[in-house]
């Protein structure tokens, strides 16, 4: 659950105070794990780490001026992740950065280490250690069961505080209905209902001042207030972009989890779809810059955000299908081939003539759980083989 901050200038100080005490703690334990090598001493853990940071807070004033609360909780953070690397779930814990790292974590009782409150229908109040009732914009009741939340600024300079809240699950309608989902590029989703989805980008206005911004900001001299003002710019309108893009996942994923009791999708490797074709000096790769657009339209597309937000909502409900060759089987005879796919919207089936929107019709092979062999045949759910479309023998 997250809520938009409006603190004052005094609280964003105080603010911006809190997220450097957290990033410092945090950066001190990184690089104490840093020195470790085989055959040294174990680095410390949580219990001596804040033992240090008691006697800090004693020899440093501007550490002592800070919450310890936050303090303590950037090395709770800590342990938790460096736990996770070691269990093998999680990558190695980095350095965190001023300016793109900006925000901490408050734990604790309601009403004795923070509380939130309401004041009207649209202004809300949530009391911060050592800063105070800061107003936000409410939107939605606080669930009584949260037990923690964080603050965090992002690039565009934006206060938010998000409350660590589990939803419950949204119910299916019971009917059995299935559908399937098939991300495209062009198209974001695409249902096997015959329904295209598209995430909503930049307007041609907002498109053009991000490129002159962009232009600008090669232009402005490293280290300089100029740079540091376009890129608060080029920030706020990404902000923009991304705000629609999450909104867009948010209503696409609530209705499809309320309106069928099985949801399809590809099962697709996002991470390696999106790896950079830049290559090496030795080995140089090939057409980098078409590359790197179809990496930024797949980003902007919201694929991997979609699926996550489904299977938070709909658990147990989101399947996840083969994807191959699903773009290039009929969906009304099974016959498959590339020359199908006459171009990135139009299906025409070669051996039996149907046509299509091609993504609609990956859609549909989706909602089938088909999926193709490795000799080729097509392979629906129930296990039988549909191979091409064969003559009809008749006597005589």
């Amino acid at each position: 659950m997250r809520f938009r901050l409006a603190p004052t200038p005094a609280q964003e100080h105080a603010l911006l105070d809190h997220c450097t005490h957290a990033r410092y703690v945090w950066n001190l334990a990184v690089e104490q794990h840093q020195h470790w090598r085989p055959g040294r001493k174990s680095a410390p853990g949580y219990g001596e780490q804040s033992r240090q940071l008691t006697e800090a807070r004693k020899a440093f004033g501007w550490l002592a001026a800070g919450s310890q609360t936050v303090q303590q909780q950037a090395l709770r953070d800590f342990a938790r992740a460096i736990a996770g690397f070691f269990a093998g779930t999680h990558r190695r814990p980095t350095w965190r950065k001023t300016g793109v790292h900006e925000g901490f974590r408050i734990v604790g009782q309601r009403g004795r280490h923070w509380d939130v409150r309401r004041l009207s229908r649209k202004v809300g109040e949530v009391w911060i250690p050592k800063v105070g009732w800061v107003r936000l914009h409410w939107s939605r009741q606080v669930s009584k069961e949260a037990k923690s939340f964080r603050v965090n600024r992002d690039r565009a300079g934006r206060w938010h505080v998000a409350f660590a809240v589990i939803p419950p699950p949204i119910d299916g309608p019971g009917t059995g209905q299935v559908v399937g989902v098939d991300r495209g590029v062009a198209v974001s989703a695409a249902l096997s209902t015959g329904e295209k989805l598209s995430v909503p980008g930049l307007r041609d206005t907002e498109a053009n001042r991000l490129r002159r911004l962009q232009r600008r900001l090669a232009r402005a001299n490293p280290g300089s207030k100029r740079r540091a003002r376009v890129k608060t710019a080029i920030a706020r309108i990404k902000a923009r972009q991304a705000d629609r893009r999450k909104d867009w996942v948010e209503k696409a994923s609530t209705r499809l989890a309320a309106d069928y009791d099985l949801i399809r999708v590809e099962d697709l490797k996002i991470k390696n779809m999106v790896r950079s074709a830049r290559g090496t000096i030795a080995a140089p790769g090939s057409n980098v810059r078409a590359k790197a657009g179809l990496n930024r339209s797949i980003h902007a597309a919201g694929w991997g955000l979609l699926v996550t937000r489904l299977e938070h909502k709909a658990p147990g409900r989101v399947e996840k299908i083969n994807p191959a060759y699903t773009s290039q089987i009929c969906h009304a005879c099974g016959h498959c081939a590339a020359d199908n796919r006459e171009s990135q919207a139009v299906f025409r089936c070669r051996a039996c003539g149907h046509t299509d929107h091609a993504d609609v019709n990956a859609a549909k092979n989706i909602a089938a759980g088909r999926a193709v062999t490795a000799r080729g045949a097509l392979q629906p759910p129930g296990g039988a083989v549909n191979r091409e479309p064969q003559p009809v023998l008749t006597s005589g």
